[in-house]
């Protein structure tokens, strides 16, 4: 966690008062979308959270940590998709043995993002930014690739418009970082309107040959990272 604090301190040194106006418009942004959202939703989050109730049972809601901005870690709210499933150890079950097609049905419409809204509210996340991953990543990424953590996590994003999880880890960070260096509010709303398109194609969804995601090892350029 070192890294983060020092990238943290580099970031609040050099913060202008144009990137203070940004972030301050950023974060406006998210509140005047995100509380009407919410609002308006409601009725939609009671349904699914009855259906995921009477399918798949408690709790309704998914809660786990992530890292969020400079990797402080926050819980991230999900309509599960999974049922409880063990072997005979006491472990999960991968993925797919667990991932229902209700659940499968939940993730391509994006419906199990929605309590991410509240996330959002509460100010962990933002409408756009890098993807909230694991914790256990933190010490796997390259110095470069940390700086995805420069901001605050989003329900949507650079990555998940140009491929989701179909792309490979590397490329993903770089689409990431690609974000942070260019991120504004016009460049939000362009993301938001194209995670729309997204959502009604629902392509990307998951790996190939995987039901979720792949999980990251760790990058090629082990040697960059601290």
């Amino acid at each position: 966690m070192r890294l983060y604090r020092s990238t943290k301190a580099q970031v609040d040194r050099s913060r202008g008062l144009g990137a203070r106006l940004n972030a301050f418009g950023k974060r406006l942004f998210d509140l005047v979308a995100s509380v009407p959202a919410a609002l308006l939703l409601s009725p939609v989050m009671l349904i699914v959270a009855l259906l995921v109730k009477l399918k798949l049972g408690s709790p309704v809601l998914f809660k786990q940590q992530r890292p969020g901005r400079y990797g402080n870690p926050f819980y991230v709210l999900k309509f599960r998709t999974m049922r409880d499933a063990y072997d005979r150890f006491g472990q999960p079950l991968p993925d797919e043995a667990r991932l229902t097609s209700f659940g499968k049905l939940l993730r391509k419409l994006s419906l199990d993002e929605l309590p991410q809204l509240f996330n959002v509210i509460r100010g962990d996340m933002s409408l756009v930014g890098p993807r909230p991953l694991l914790m256990e990543y933190l010490p796997l990424y390259t110095e470069e690739q940390a700086h995805r953590h420069d901001v605050r996590p989003g329900i949507t994003g650079w990555a998940q418009v140009n491929g989701r999880n179909a792309v490979s880890w590397e490329d993903k960070f770089k689409l990431d970082l690609v974000y942070v260096e260019r991120r504004s509010i016009w460049f939000d709303f362009r993301i938001l309107v194209r995670t729309v398109g997204k959502v009604l194609k629902r392509d990307g969804i998951s790996s190939a040959g995987q039901a979720t995601v792949q999980k990251f090892t760790g990058s090629r350029e082990m040697g960059n990272a601290s």
